[in-house]
């Protein structure tokens, strides 16, 4: 696991599983934090989060995990997102 990549599914996510499989964002190493969780944690659909682990898929680099690192301490001091 490392700071920045997709976070890890439940066990139990079976459509997020087969989704990220479909869009190879599976062939990513995990992550504590996301595009996905500073672009929306809960509140967005599994299809949207699965386009955001896309998106780092196709775009991943040190200035994008800078980014998600910086955005991330900005989305955990707001609780946005949490169920």
């Amino acid at each position: 696991m490392s700071f920045v990549g997709p976070r890890p599914a439940l066990f139990n996510q079976d459509d997020l599983i087969a989704m990220r499989h479909e869009a190879g964002v599976d062939a990513l190493r995990p992550g504590v934090t996301g595009w996905a969780q500073v672009n929306g944690r809960d509140e967005i659909a599994l299809e949207t989060k699965v386009e955001f682990d896309r998106y780092y898929l196709e775009h991943a680099g040190w200035r994008l995990d800078l980014r998600i690192l910086l955005r991330t301490t900005a989305t955990l001091l707001s609780s946005r997102g949490v169920f």
